[in-house]
């Protein structure tokens, strides 16, 4: 293969790596969030795809970065984790 040919392949390869990740189905749907927990949430995430996760009670949202999209948890301004009280019930 011509060198020019091979050079364009890298090129097109790196390029290609570059694409951002985008989540194919995220785990749970999203929910309307409590006004209580928008008040406290730190506002530099997602609560667009926040959601209650049922293992743990607690408030996650998809974190998306130029490599990958990662489910977090929901975090107040000071770094709490943002969960729900359990009922009586539970």
């Amino acid at each position: 293969m011509p060198p020019g040919r091979v050079l364009c392949a890298a090129a097109l390869l790196a390029i290609a790596g570059c694409a951002p990740v985008q989540p194919t189905t995220p785990p749970e749907p999203a929910i309307t969030i409590p006004q209580a927990v928008v008040n406290i949430a730190d506002p530099r995430q997602d609560l667009t795809t926040a959601r209650l996760r049922e293992q743990d009670n607690c408030y996650w949202y998809l974190h998306a970065n130029p490599l990958e999209v990662t489910l977090v948890p929901l975090r107040t301004v000071e770094g709490r984790p943002i969960c729900a009280r359990l009922s009586a019930g539970r």
